[in-house]
């Protein structure tokens, strides 16, 4: 097996991510909420609710806490002039190499929450689909996108 990439993403994702998994997990108390009233008022017992409280609580303190650390430490990257190499995963951990000579388009992103921590996302697309390296600094996410897009362009030329 090849050896893991070098290059880390920045350490700013772990709030980031904890802001967003917060955010995220906000949708799923609606569920309890929402059956919490229409049981209740319909005399329903009270602990399928407070298991289905639960389950959400555990869900918020994993998508705002663990999580966020568990996924920055598992990402990583490396580029080269013939392939570009993503680990990444929290449970299924993938590898991924995207020959240079597939990418047709570079891009860079961030919503609010990365622009409120100075980082940005690096999209690679290829004719089957698009690849992130996520939550980089604002000036790494530059140099990614233009080196990548260097090498783009050499491996065309080379066909």
């Amino acid at each position: 097996m090849r050896p893991d990439p070098v290059h880390k993403i920045d350490p700013k994702a772990i709030p980031a991510w904890r802001i967003t998994g917060g955010f995220g997990s906000m949708f799923w108390w609606f569920m309890p909420v929402i059956y919490g009233f229409v049981a209740l008022g319909g005399g329903a017992e009270r602990w399928p609710i407070l298991i289905l409280a639960g389950i959400v609580v555990l869900n918020t303190i994993l998508q705002a806490t663990i999580i966020p650390v568990i996924r920055w430490k598992r990402w990583s990257y490396e580029i080269d002039k013939h392939e570009i190499y993503l680990k990444y995963g929290i449970f299924i951990v993938r590898r991924t190499l995207i020959p240079v000579n597939r990418i047709q388009h570079v891009d860079t992103r961030q919503g609010p929450i990365l622009r409120s921590f100075d980082l940005s996302s690096v999209t690679i697309t290829t004719a089957a689909t698009t690849h992130e390296i996520p939550a980089l600094n604002d000036e790494v996410a530059d140099e990614v996108r233009n080196r990548i897009s260097e090498l783009a362009r050499a491996a065309d030329e080379d066909v």
